[in-house]
């Protein structure tokens, strides 16, 4: 008679550095941000509105869609940005930026009502995303360093004046 013995392993769940944190919740966001406003060109309406040159209040100008592409580069600029800037400036730009996209998610639901369930499931799930980006880079890791360096020259003794 033999007995098999059942040997299990533990997957290996290793922490992902907090810069591909930052970069993979900024890729999520722009998924959102994009689909949201993807899909809304199925509502009725929408294409023609388009054609005749007006988005929701807005005249369709050249000014419109610069102020459009600027606001989706600056968040695919921090998937890029997350993943290769400095520590300090990296963590710096990410509380200042997704603070800054909070009140630009929350606008896409102003002035909905026929579709406002949509439009506040888009926000609550890219500030939920804004959410991760702030705390991950509010409790980036912090590393110990000396607080002084020796300096480069040697020690000279001191110079005793009066003897």
């Amino acid at each position: 008679m033999s007995t098999t013995t059942k040997t299990t392993t533990v997957l290996h769940d290793a922490p992902a550095p907090v810069r591909a944190k930052l970069a993979a919740a900024w890729t999520s966001f722009m998924f959102f941000y994009i689909y949201v406003d993807y899909f809304t060109l199925y509502k009725p309406g929408v294409i023609d509105d388009i054609q005749a040159g007006v988005v929701f209040e807005f005249d369709i100008s050249q000014t419109f869609v610069i102020s459009g592409l600027m606001l989706v580069a600056i968040p695919i600029l921090m998937i890029l940005i997350s993943a290769t800037l400095p520590a300090r400036a990296n963590r710096t730009l990410n509380l200042v930026v997704a603070s800054l996209y909070l009140p630009v998610t929350m606008f896409n639901a102003v002035g909905e009502s026929e579709y406002l369930y949509y439009y506040l499931l888009g926000v609550v799930l890219e500030v939920m995303v804004l959410a991760v980006i702030l705390r991950s880079a509010w409790t980036w890791p912090r590393t110990t360093s000396p607080s002084m360096p020796e300096p480069a020259a040697p020690h000279r003794p001191q110079i005793q004046l009066g003897q």
